[in-house]
């Protein structure tokens, strides 16, 4: 029996139904007794006595007038059809279904017949109705607080946005559904989303991408044996193949799904006959029929009972006659009112996807800028970071330092920028791991001494002694918010004070209510800017912009972070007396321990260590190699994923250094290729991050850690040094 089918049984009773065909003893509840009958002979793909038995669960419940057991029993119905391919037959049962289910307190069975309509309609190409079906499920299920069937509907929507040419948005929910655990795929969802990732990829001309994703989705496959799912993942198989010119194994996975094509169609044939299934339905018209034919004699029966009876019936429908005469001329007026809301609708509708294109069109570009400045900006930090160190003369370190200070300047706009479309394209996780509140915010205060003395600014930390000391959540969006805000309050501060403070407000067993504020005696803002202060690319005035500099992204930036935190940002200022920004979050504890792991990396950590550098820039291959060997790192180095997959297999390294792209196989692909036969070399992705990779994506192709380009030198050196010692 088809999944679809046994999903249906999942959401309609908790009790799984036995494999033996069920007795007349367990007749407790005979439209559940019949559904039970119909689902043992689905199992055996027996349909026409599954179809009567399905038929006769509805006549019970219609005897009854029991609707929650007859909106049921149609379901079941339904989706008899649907695994016919009766897709109009499965659409009109369902409708009945929806018609009943209405008329009920909202349930899992009622948002499971939505979720079944939008999947006859995709069947037929009605993607835009399909939509409407999956956003009522959708609707029902967060009323009835069933996250986990979201898995399904999140799967479906990605499809459709494929099927409509949104493939970034579809990209986007099918990576949340490779991302997670075999363990927690109760749906069986990620085997599909890995086959639609491979023919996204496959459509983008990257074939060894496109065969990683099907190769996986094949293997995970294996283990629910969908013989429909394995036979169009074989055949997309052949046509990668096909486009690599491996003309041999395209030949061979199209053979595949010929055979295993066949096989589903001996199994189709099976099912029920056209001839049979023409009888079920006609019987099935034959009791509508017999149902109307008895409900008119009966009424008949009542017109006879008495003339005074005829005489209201008639004046009943001369009025009824006057009153439809009204809604006809009403009904009229409501079409011409409709046509024109339609027409008002699909301009709306024009004018929304210009804007959504616009928008699109936006972020991809300034992502694109925004990666591609990296590579240069990268050998040009790094080469200031070398001739810093090599003792320059002291007419060279001025402009030296001014250098430095505008790469800085620099790579700190771009990763804003970055930053920015990330979260507008929802392209952005929340983290939960445990942290120290109070050594973060210390750590903070300590980063940014120099910038408060620069300024003669007296910065403090309050910070309530009730609050806790470890907690789980972010701390890298955390500290993003403090380091834009603090930052902040010491630039536009000269000569006065700076404060953090964070106030318990309410506490749980569980998690602790705090109130931060950074509060300044800087310039203030004025209370007309106050409105905009928080919008990107926005400061106080052009003044202000030349005289202290920055980008106006980082208050933007802050703002979507705290929401995302569940909090919201507060501000209140006056010129020339200071600001007060602040904002309120609910912090989940965490488990306090004594002992706290620190890494210590000093020269010896690196001494006569060997590592591959894989990059393919010649500029930044002198630049990375002469940073690795001032510690004496014993550098090779290769400009290609393949060549590195052989020097991986022929020699023994501490680490390797992997750049992501790569010309011919990229990055990701040579690091799994390696990990087939070396899972223990470490192995650090380098990449100039754009708004479509993820640090999550990188490392499940085996890497074990990230830096992003342009290298900062300290951090550079750090997670080199840790990545060894693991």
């Amino acid at each position: 029996m088809s999944r679809h089918l046994l999903l249906f049984l999942f959401f309609y009773t908790s009790a799984v139904f036995s494999q033996n065909k069920p007795s007349v003893s367990q007749k407790v509840d005979s439209v559940s007794y019949y559904i039970e009958l119909s689902n043992f002979y689905l199992k055996g793909n027996n349909f026409q006595p599954a179809l009567e038995y399905s038929q006769k669960a509805i006549d019970v419940a219609q005897k009854s007038e029991n609707k929650n057991a007859e909106a049921n029993a149609y379901t079941f119905l339904g989706g008899i059809y649907f695994e016919l391919k009766k897709y109009d037959d499965a659409i009109e049962t369902y409708v009945r279904s929806t018609a009943l289910y209405n008329d009920l307190d909202p349930s899992t069975e009622q948002a499971y017949c939505y979720y079944n309509l939008g999947l006859c309609y995709m069947e037929k190409g009605g993607y835009a109705t399909a939509e409407i079906y999956f956003d009522k499920a959708n609707i029902i299920y967060e009323k009835i607080n069933i996250p986990d069937a979201k898995e399904l509907l999140n799967l479906q929507k990605g499809i459709l946005y494929k099927a409509k040419g949104k493939s970034k948005l579809a990209a986007g929910i099918f990576n949340k559904i490779i991302a997670k655990l075999d363990s927690d795929d109760q749906f069986k969802t990620k085997a599909e989303a890995l086959y639609q990732m491979g023919c996204i990829e496959f459509e983008s001309g990257l074939n060894s991408l496109s065969m990683n994703y099907l190769n996986r989705a094949l293997e995970l496959n294996a283990k629910s044996d969908n013989l429909e799912q394995k036979s169009k993942i074989y055949k997309k198989i052949s046509e990668v193949y096909e486009k690599m010119m491996d003309i041999d194994n395209s030949f061979l996975f199209l053979k595949k799904h010929l055979v295993l094509q066949d096989s589903i169609q001996t199994l189709n044939n099976k099912k029920i006959g056209a001839l049979e299934y023409e009888k079920f339905k006609e019987s099935e018209r034959m009791k509508t029929i017999k149902q109307q034919d008895k409900e008119n004699r009966e009424a008949q029966k009542l017109l006879k009972v008495s003339k005074l009876t005829s005489i209201l019936s008639i004046a009943l429908i001369s009025i009824l006659s006057l009153l439809s005469f009204s809604l006809y001329k009403n009904n009229n007026i409501k079409k011409k009112s409709n046509k024109l809301l339609q027409e008002k609708n699909s301009e709306l509708e024009i004018a929304k996807d210009k804007a959504e294109r616009a928008l699109l069109a936006r972020a991809e570009f300034l992502s694109t800028v925004s990666h591609e400045l990296r590579t240069p900006l990268n050998a040009i930090n790094g080469i200031t970071h070398l001739m810093i160190d090599e003792d320059p003369k002291e007419s060279q370190k001025e402009y030296l330092q001014s250098l430095k200070f505008s790469g800085t300047y620099l790579l700190t706009f771009i990763n804003e920028i970055l930053e920015i479309n990330r979260i507008e394209s929802n392209n952005i996780e929340i983290e939960k791991i445990g942290f120290n509140l109070k050594q973060l915010l210390s750590d903070i205060q300590n980063a940014l001494k120099e910038l408060a003395s620069q300024n003669n600014v007296d910065f403090e930390l309050e910070i309530d002694e009730k609050i806790c000391k470890i907690f789980n959540g972010d701390p890298t969006k955390l500290s993003q918010i403090f380091l834009n805000l603090i930052n902040n309050a010491l630039k536009f501060t000269e000569n006065g004070k700076v404060t953090v403070k964070a106030n318990l407000l309410e506490e749980t067993d569980i998690s602790q209510k705090i109130h931060f504020e950074i509060v300044d005696s800087g310039i203030g803002i004025p209370l007309e800017k106050q409105e905009i202060i928080f919008e990107s690319f926005s400061q106080g005035s052009i003044e202000i912009n030349r005289k202290y500099g920055g980008t106006g992204l980082g208050l933007a930036i802050v703002k979507r972070l705290v929401t995302l935190l569940g909090g919201t940002i507060g501000l209140e200022s006056s010129p020339q007396k200071g600001s007060n920004f602040n904002f309120t979050l609910v912090m989940e504890k965490g488990i306090e321990c004594d002992d706290e792991i620190k890494f210590y990396t000093s020269d010896s950590d690196f001494v006569n260590k060997k590592i591959l550098l894989v990059e393919d820039n010649k500029i930044n291959q002198m630049v990375t190699k002469k940073m690795l060997e001032k510690k004496k790192i014993l550098c090779e180095i290769v400009d290609n994923g393949e060549d590195a997959i052989e020097a991986a297999r022929n020699n023994k390294y501490d680490l390797i250094l992997m750049d992501v792209h790569l010309p011919g196989i990229n990055g990701t692909i040579a690091t799994q290729n390696i990990r087939d036969f070396d899972d223990k070399t470490p192995i650090i992705a380098l990449t100039a991050i754009s708004l479509n990779e993820n640090r999550e994506m990188l490392l499940s192709f085996g890497m074990n850690d990230v830096i992003t380009k342009p290298f900062n030198p300290d951090n550079f050196y750090k997670v080199i040094a840790e990545t060894m010692r693991n």
